[in-house]
């Protein structure tokens, strides 16, 4: 059984999740405020975080990268009121576990944990085992390429349309580098508001503007020794274009409203569903910039383009779905060959077992 760290100043949940986890045998701790969670971190031996999001001294944000800086491969699952899920859904991306929402069923926790505990989304097995990379010739070449950069340490840029899985080659490349026992930091540039975006990447001081209510720890300091992606990196402002590049000039940061400078050492990956160059020549994005972002280009195919690996994607899903819904369907891949041999311009060679 497994130690599991619950932190939330709501007492009568942790008494609540604290009779339930240990009916099913695990160890628990509680810490009411993210300041005691990190102590009870320290002390060692946790195996899986509940994090409420939001917390007398920090918000579920700041107190998930405090944990996966100091414990990179636990997995984090957020704790939260529905008008907060899609900041959560955020912090998935940024490699939370899951979320759940409040008020929430006793077999909806002890599912979303069993899960966590099989399946660590930070360790290297765990990622193998969920990442897809297809049996298609233009995907085996990227993962050809993905092995050959990764333990390089150069500076990367994934194209590739939304969807097409920009993250899941970051995350490879960051699981093959040496640097895959330090933390793996994303940040969807898309998501954020200009005046947000430096904070967010630089962090900031207590009082540097209204509503820095406390210091706040960026993305750039939170993957330190380790690998930030910046997702749809072309959504950045020019004057946080200018500051990310002098950051990387000089692998040195300060944080909003602090003249302390402070050294980082990461890899930066980034991502674009645009045609960055057409940007650089309309002057949407700094060449410069442009330049020590792309060390290494990857493009990954679409899977319209990748007809083989539907189903492949088709098999793990209904495998996913049988396991989690304890169900047998097996009918599927049948009807799913069955229409691309019968509808026209679908046609594939592709073979399989039914």
């Amino acid at each position: 059984m497994a130690t599991i760290l619950i932190i939330d100043d709501d007492t009568f949940i942790c008494k609540q999740l604290d009779l339930l986890l240990k009916k099913q045998g695990h160890h628990v701790r509680i810490a009411y405020t993210a300041n005691n969670g990190i102590k009870e971190l320290k002390r060692g031996g946790v195996d899986f975080v509940l994090c409420d999001y939001r917390l007398p001294d920090a918000n579920g944000d700041e107190i998930f990268r405090r944990v996966k800086k100091r414990e990179p491969y636990v997995p984090v699952v957020i704790m939260t009121a529905y008008a907060d899920v899609r900041t959560a859904v955020q912090m998935i991306r940024a490699g939370a576990f899951d979320y759940i929402t409040k008020p929430f069923l006793q077999e909806e926790i002890i599912r979303v944990i069993n899960r966590g505990l099989k399946e660590s989304p930070d360790d290297l097995d765990g990622f193998e085992n969920r990442f897809i990379s297809g049996e298609d010739p233009a995907m085996q070449n990227v993962m050809q390429h993905v092995e050959m950069v990764a333990p390089a340490d150069l500076s990367v840029l994934i194209e590739g349309e939304t969807g097409s899985g920009k993250e899941f080659i970051a995350r490879a490349i960051h699981h093959r580098s040496q640097r895959k026992d330090k933390p793996f930091v994303a940040l969807d540039c898309g998501a954020l508001p200009g005046e947000l975006a430096n904070s967010e990447l630089f962090g900031h001081v207590k009082g540097a503007f209204t509503g820095a209510i406390q210091d706040k720890v960026g993305c750039f300091e939170a993957a330190e020794g380790g690998t930030l992606f910046l997702d749809e990196i072309g959504n950045l402002t020019h004057e946080n274009q200018v500051r990310l590049l002098r950051t990387i000039q000089e692998k040195a940061i300060s944080r909003l409203g602090d003249n302390r400078v402070r050294s980082v050492d990461v890899r930066i990956i980034s991502a674009t569903n645009e045609d960055l160059m057409k940007d650089v020549t309309q002057s949407n994005f700094r060449e410069d910039l442009y330049h020590r972002i792309n060390g290494f280009k990857i493009t990954l195919p679409p899977l319209r383009q990748r007809k083989h690996d539907v189903f492949v994607f088709a098999e793990r899903f209904r495998e996913n779905a049988n396991q989690s819904l304890g169900k047998k369907v097996r009918a599927l891949m049948k009807k799913l060959r069955r229409y691309f041999s019968d509808t026209p311009g679908r046609e594939t060679s592709v073979s399989w077992k039914t």
